[in-house]
């Protein structure tokens, strides 16, 4: 990457030099109107819902990709209108034009780019660039036949590149932390180039060793004992989350399971006592039918686990 210039701007751009992200002088974002986002979506028909995330509802949508108009169905680029709960609604409204611009600001190859939103009234919709290939939990956990099993590289891959989007919001000068890591909140795009989403539901570093005023997280799979104890939300939280999120990517189980034997349920617990040379094959993904390296399998299991 260029190198930054004495005043640390580089381009335009405050440098980021951590880790291929930068954040943006300025956000280039298109406000869009209701009626747009209505447009977009055909009045949010049901044809285009793709899912429902942490924020809200998502629908698929196009707009052309030099005026960010909308477009006919099926030309254009395609994007992801995600619309917000009333809950969250509540829950931004404060500080809602400063939390967006600086959504606008984090550029980085493994965070899902912002392109714009809208903001009338009580309404309220977030558009990010459109994710081909759904979510990490769809292929880890859908058995339907709609997404097929990853590889062992493959899963590497992704690993890899979630811990570089998160890594660059803690390096950030905004220390932003993520809150809610987990498999779903990792999408991947046509190549299976893994970025983050919903990290505008994160908690700046700013405000992090105060208890938390944010939604607490409902997921404790997934959540730090610590932060579910005390709701004081650190960095280190957000590593717990990501170790779960690795255990769950080479079994194949959910963070939490009741189906599993008594004292097992979470899956840190299942895991560790097969975290070692002997017992870690009981621990791999079956649906990799022993595709993977051995070795590099087990160093994996005890980075996640540590």
């Amino acid at each position: 990457m260029a190198s930054a210039s004495s005043d640390g701007t580089h381009g335009g751009t405050k440098q980021g030099s951590f880790l291929e992200g930068q954040i943006l002088e300025a956000p280039n974002l298109r406000k869009f109107t209701f009626p747009e986002i209505q447009t977009v979506t055909r009045n949010f028909k049901q044809d285009y819902l793709l899912g429902v995330g942490a924020f809200g509802w998502v629908y698929k949508a196009w707009v052309d990709e030099k005026t960010m108009n909308p477009t006919t169905s099926g030309t254009g680029m395609a994007v992801a209108v995600m619309q917000g709960k009333e809950e969250w609604q509540q829950f931004l409204v404060v500080n809602l034009q400063s939390d967006i611009n600086l959504l606008g600001k984090f550029s980085h190859p493994n965070l899902v780019k912002l392109l714009g939103y809208c903001w009338e009234g009580k309404e309220l919709f977030l558009v990010h660039e459109f994710m081909a290939q759904g979510s990490l939990e769809d292929h880890l956990f859908a058995f339907s036949g709609r997404c097929h099993p990853l590889s062992w590289e493959l899963r590497l891959r992704i690993a890899i590149g979630a811990a570089r989007g998160l890594a660059f919001l803690h390096a950030s000068e905004k220390q932003a932390m993520y809150r809610d890591f987990k498999a779903s909140k990792i999408l991947l795009d046509a190549h299976y180039n893994a970025k983050l989403s919903d990290f505008g539901l994160a908690k700046l570093g700013s405000t992090c060793n105060s208890r938390m005023t944010v939604m607490p997280t409902r997921n404790h799979g997934y959540a730090a004992p610590e932060y579910v104890i005390s709701g004081l939300l650190y960095a280190q939280s957000d590593v717990y989350g990501f170790g779960v999120m690795m255990l769950e990517m080479m079994s194949g189980q959910r963070a939490r399971d009741p189906n599993r034997p008594k004292g097992q349920t979470n899956i840190i617990d299942w895991a560790k006592p097969l975290a070692d040379g002997r017992k870690h094959a009981h621990l791999m993904d079956r649906r990799l039918e022993g595709q993977y390296n051995s070795k590099q399998a087990l160093q994996v299991v005890h980075v996640a686990l540590s």
